[in-house]
Order: structure tokens, then C-alpha cells, then sequence
């Protein structure tokens, strides 16, 4: 029997690239699963071709509105129950990736989705997780959030970075309390947020890319540990991609 069966599992950011794939590798696992983001048509279209033991639920949400993130949560407790699980793979970037290219209203929008988002979704989770002791939360941060590399850019690397920075301290924050939260650096990924990169990516690039589909069973390990294992953060790269 899994681990994971009748787990109440929430994935922000759920419907397309690697919260899509965490959320099919959850609900093949036979969790109970909510998945959001701020449209509700990839929402849908995802959750429609997944087969698994509990159907897959939607529920729109920005994670930078403090008021849906919480109305979220409320959603999956009212429909599920308490959440046992929270992925949060909700981030974005911008193009122009330099500091002399940026404008100031791109970093505020950055940070707000990539860093403050994160604390909206974490603060949320651990309301309802601390008062029952136990409870994951899995934060997709990126290998920008441990090396400011050119390639992600000056404010994605500084939001990253400041999730990083925020899982890794309420981690020890709640050690004692039943909570465990994990850090996740992807390296490339074949998903949407290349559309967003200066320059176009071939598909022989892509396909040497690790895929969403790749996440679930990681995170489905990792998840399927017993309370007293906790793995505080974990690199995942294609193996063509150079780890320095």
C-alpha cells in the first residue's frame, strides 16, 4: 500500500511544467489532490487527463494574493480535509534578465510572485499544520537560488534566493513541531518558463532537459518518508547540465 494513499496533497502552481508533474506522480499514489494556479483552463485540461484513484480537483488561486492563497487552502480543507502536503511550484521570470535591462515595476512583480508567494503559501500551510504536529511542505526553488547564475538572471536568482533563504530557516523554525519542509533546485526544465528566456531553446535542448514527469516520483519519495526522515533540500539536474 502507498504511503501516500488518502493524502490531501495541494499543488501550487499545478497545471502546466513541474507541478503538473508532481501532481499526477501524488494522485497516481493515490493522494487526494487540489491543484492551482491563477488560470483555470491548463487547471482543467491537466486535471481531465489524469488517471488515478481520486480525481484531481482545480482551484484558482495567485499566490501574491494573500486572500486567494488563504481561500485555497480553505477549498481543499472543505472538499478533502486538512492539508497534509503543499508543493509549491508556482514561480516566473522576465526576458531581459540584466540589471540594466530590468525596470523597476519587473523586479517588484518577480519578487512578488517567486518570493513573496512563497511566504504567502508557507505562512497558509503552517496555520493549519503546527496546531496537528505534522505536515511537508515542498518548496520548487531553483539551482538560481543556490548560485546567481547569468542564465536565470538578476532578479530570479534574488528571489530564488530568498525562498531558498525562507524554506531553509522555518525549517529549523518548526523542526520540533512536527513540520518538515524540503528545498528543490531543478536545473533545466522543459516547461512553459522557456518561453521567457532571451534566447530561443532547441528541441534537442528541451529533450535533454529533464521533464515535469520526472518530479512526481521524486517528490512522491521524498514524501513517502516516515515523519523522522526529513530531507531539507535536494539538487535535480538533467545529467548533461554542469553542476559547479
Amino acid at each position: 500500500m502507498s504511503a501516500l494513499k488518502d493524502k490531501v496533497v495541494l499543488v501550487i502552481g499545478g497545471g502546466t511544467g513541474i507541478g503538473s508533474g508532481i501532481a499526477q506522480g501524488m494522485a497516481e499514489a493515490g493522494a487526494k489532490v487540489v491543484v492551482s494556479g491563477r488560470r483555470s483552463e491548463p487547471l482543467k485540461t491537466f486535471a481531465a487527463g489524469v488517471s488515478s484513484p481520486h480525481p484531481i480537483l482545480c482551484k484558482t488561486s495567485d499566490v501574491a494574493d494573500r486572500e486567494s492563497v488563504k481561500a485555497v487552502f480553505a477549498f481543499t480543507e472543505e472538499k478533502l480535509g486538512p492539508v497534509d502536503i503543499v508543493c509549491n511550484s508556482a514561480g516566473m521570470n522576465i526576458p531581459n534578465r540584466t540589471m540594466a535591462a530590468m525596470e523597476p515595476e519587473q523586479w517588484d512583480e518577480v519578487v512578488r510572485i517567486n518570493a513573496t508567494g512563497a511566504y504567502n503559501v508557507m505562512r497558509a500551510a503552517l496555520l493549519s499544520m503546527r496546531p496537528r504536529k505534522t505536515g511537508l511542505i515542498i518548496n520548487i526553488s531553483s539551482i538560481a537560488g543556490k548560485r546567481a547564475i547569468t542564465l536565470g538572471g538578476v532578479v530570479y536568482c534574488a528571489s530564488k534566493f530568498a525562498q531558498t533563504a525562507l524554506g531553509t530557516a522555518v525549517a529549523n523554525e518548526v523542526r520540533d513541531e512536527g513540520v518538515r519542509i524540503t528545498n528543490v533546485y531543478p536545473g533545466e526544465v522543459n516547461t512553459p518558463l522557456l518561453e521567457k528566456r532571451p534566447a530561443p531553446v532547441s528541441e534537442e535542448r528541451k529533450a535533454a532537459m529533464l521533464q515535469p514527469e520526472d518530479f512526481g516520483a521524486l517528490m512522491v519519495a521524498i514524501a513517502s518518508l516516515p515523519p523522522r526522515a526529513h530531507v531539507p533540500e535536494i539538487v535535480f539536474k538533467p545529467t548533461v547540465q554542469e553542476w559547479t
